[in-house]
């Protein structure tokens, strides 16, 4: 019983850094009808950013004067540097495509995706980093007869907050009604005098900043190394493909279907794990091929 409670507790904790990063890649998509195949890169570089302000930079120097919740106060600068590396992404790089077919959107980002990595390889080199002082500072809480980590039920705080503030943001405020009318007709928000430039910047910023804050929760458990965008890149899309791209609500429950699976996967059938998660994405689309909450 006690392994079974361990394993649902696993599973919220993967559904809240899955929501994060698929929230973004569906945000982007629902706005500007762009696939972000570089996401998962910036999800990678929030995470080396993150590590190196709390463990590499201002963590070691201050690490006495600055506490837990001082640590956990720099986690979200990751995330921070990430949108405004979105911020200067946009306007650079997407928006002289906008007006061609999505092929030139896709290569675009395929190859920033290439160019992140080697960034990464450049300013952090080989060593993976990791801010593991912040999850051993939180210590573990008693589950039956084993220990959890107190920090894992923080990053499930993080996503159900993340959750319900984007959802507030996007159908409570008036930015939200410019985001969403901006993504249903792009031509007349303009004509009713929307920049709508603008508007794309701040929206790819905002799931650049989704993306980066799911690397950033991560990285105390979970060291950055090279690569650690492209696995999680391609369950991102298992969770779009399964929610609906563009649907905020379907990334929710997208996440947590996949992180369910994928934890009785690797506990029960490690060796068909991707393959089931890749089935129930194929059984979506042939039922609902918009995905469980998508639109056409």
């Amino acid at each position: 019983m006690t392994i079974f409670v361990i394993q649902i507790l696993n599973s919220f904790f993967y559904a809240a850094v899955l929501f994060l990063i698929a929230a973004g890649l569906s945000l982007i998509y629902g706005v500007m009808r762009i696939v972000n195949l570089a996401h998962g890169a910036l999800y990678a570089l929030g995470a080396y950013v993150s590590a190196w302000i709390v463990g590499s930079a201002v963590g070691h120097a201050l690490e006495g004067n600055l506490g837990l919740a001082g640590m956990l106060l720099l986690l979200p600068l990751g995330a921070v540097a990430i949108a405004a590396v979105g911020a200067l992404i946009e306007p650079a790089l997407l928006r002289p495509l906008y007006r061609r077919s999505e092929e030139y959107h896709l290569l675009v980002t395929f190859g920033l995706l290439m160019i992140l990595e080697d960034v990464m390889k450049l300013l952090f080199g080989r060593t993976p980093l990791s801010a593991g002082e912040i999850m051993d500072r939180m210590g573990s809480i008693p589950v039956g007869r084993l220990m959890y980590p107190s920090y894992n039920l923080f990053v499930v705080a993080v996503g159900i907050a993340a959750a319900i503030g984007l959802w507030a943001f996007i159908y409570r405020t008036k930015f939200g009604v410019i985001l969403r009318a901006t993504s249903q007709d792009r031509r007349m928000a303009a004509a009713l005098g929307i920049n709508v430039s603008r508007v794309y910047v701040q929206a790819f910023a905002i799931g650049c900043f989704m993306a980066g804050l799911g690397g950033a929760v991560v990285v105390p458990a979970q060291a950055a190394v090279l690569g650690l965008g492209i696995e999680v890149l391609i369950l991102a899309f298992v969770v779009v493909v399964i929610g609906g791209l563009g649907s905020l609500q379907g990334a929710l429950v997208g996440a947590l279907i996949v992180s369910f699976v994928r934890t009785a996967g690797i506990q029960f059938f490690p060796e068909i794990e991707l393959a089931v998660l890749y089935l129930i994405a194929a059984a979506v689309l042939l039922v609902r091929p918009t995905g469980m909450f998508g639109r056409a």
